[in-house]
């Protein structure tokens, strides 16, 4: 989708013929719809901000590629073992859009456009994919993901986001480029929490995306934030659910409303994913992390397909570890789970065409039987058992 900014830039450079503003002004427009609808909102949460003591790393993901799996891959000589969500059409496994490898370390991205300052052309970028398959391959630490940006070959063919996390408890986002990055710590982030969508901090101001959808989230984690309590629920049940609109200062998550136009919200129409990586208690050194403990202490919080009606399923980096309902199984690469909530998608949004309009009174209603209710509580039933069996694990 990088060359969308590359059309914009020839329609800025082309803008002088005749009525070349208005034409800019209408191209631009619908253009950054089609940007938006590869959107995505995240955040890296400190194991201090969660009652359990583990730091999370959390995606929302937007994409046109509306159908996702998720798969293990196993270790393989001095190669660690990994699990992740990709495309359903990525047969090959090579691009990993969010996981963690039985090392302690985790990865994802959210697109940036700010931040892209060189004529790289389009063919040559949107290779973020492949940048966090190869850290899931070879990276423990937030220190050799940094150490993997300074060696990879330039131009890099990104620009991105990047936020980790490690079993030290470290966390970061990497605003990154084809030539540099800018690293943001979490230990540096006040209270502990760190929040982007579309756009990089360090990037040109008021260009990029998502605006609204990362004050949308720091809204919502502020009382959160206040008692000192985000947990993984909190992440894929509540925001990744809600319909607050913090330009608005709205929230219509309870209105009944029938024909919300789909703008601005952290869930949207080509919304594909939530996912909450919950890690460890912090340890002193990633040496002494295993396979085997990343297996019984980190669990992928995965809800794919629409969120607002996606059933949350307990991943973990082991052979074993992901649901078959997540997986690949289905004609061309699909996945049960996201098939499902594919049709309980388009049950609600109603109306159809260039705008979308979600019927909001189908997911929460008055009766508690709107379809994410029902969703919500299967999934406080899923998160109270494999919590239970994980901390049973780790007391014995």
């Amino acid at each position: 989708m990088r060359f969308l900014n590359s059309i914009i830039k020839d329609l800025r450079e082309k803008a002088l013929c005749r009525n070349g503003i208005t034409v800019l002004i209408m191209a631009v427009a619908g253009l950054a719809g089609i940007i938006e609808s590869r959107a995505c909102t995240s955040a890296i949460i400190g194991a201090e901000m969660n009652p359990s003591g583990r730091p999370i790393l959390w995606k929302h993901r937007d994409t046109s590629a509306i159908d996702n799996k998720v798969e293990f891959i196993p270790a393989n000589g001095d190669e660690y073992g990994f699990v992740a969500l990709y495309n359903a059409s990525d047969k090959n496994l090579k691009e990993a859009w969010m996981g963690m490898n039985d090392h302690g370390f985790a990865i994802m991205n959210t697109a940036s456009y700010n931040i892209k300052d060189d004529k790289v052309s389009a063919k040559k970028m949107d290779k973020e994919g492949i940048v966090m398959s190869k850290a899931l391959r070879t990276c423990r630490t937030v220190e050799d993901f940094a150490r993997l940006l300074e060696e990879w070959p330039r131009p890099m063919g990104v620009e991105a986001n990047f936020g980790v996390i490690d079993a030290t408890g470290n966390g970061a986002y990497f605003e990154t480029n084809n030539h540099s990055y800018r690293r943001y710590d979490l230990k540096d982030a006040p209270d502990h929490v760190l929040v982007r969508t579309n756009y990089s901090h360090s990037g040109r101001p008021g260009e990029g995306y998502g605006h609204v959808r990362e004050a949308n989230a720091n809204c919502e984690l502020a009382p959160h934030i206040a008692v000192g309590c985000i947990t993984p629920e909190v992440l894929t049940e509540e925001l990744s659910r809600h319909f607050y609109h913090d330009g608005r200062k709205e929230d219509l998550t309870m209105s009944g409303r029938k024909d919300v136009l789909d703008e601005d919200y952290i869930p949207r129409y080509k919304s594909t994913a939530t996912i909450a990586i919950e890690g460890c208690r912090p340890v002193e050194t990633p040496d002494s992390v295993t396979p085997g403990f990343v297996e019984n202490e980190y669990i992928m919080w995965t809800g794919i397909g629409y969120p607002p009606v996606s059933e949350i399923r307990a991943v973990r980096c082991a052979e074993d570890g992901v649901d078959p309902d997540l997986q690949g199984l289905q004609r061309d690469g699909h996945s049960k789970l996201s098939d499902q909530a594919r049709r309980d998608r388009d049950a609600v949004f109603t109306l159809k065409g260039k705008n979308k309009y979600v019927d909001i009174s189908r997911l929460f209603n008055a009766e508690g039987t709107g379809i994410a209710q029902l969703k919500i509580q299967k999934n406080a039933e899923t998160y109270r058992r494999e919590k239970e069996k994980r901390d049973k694990k780790i007391d014995q």
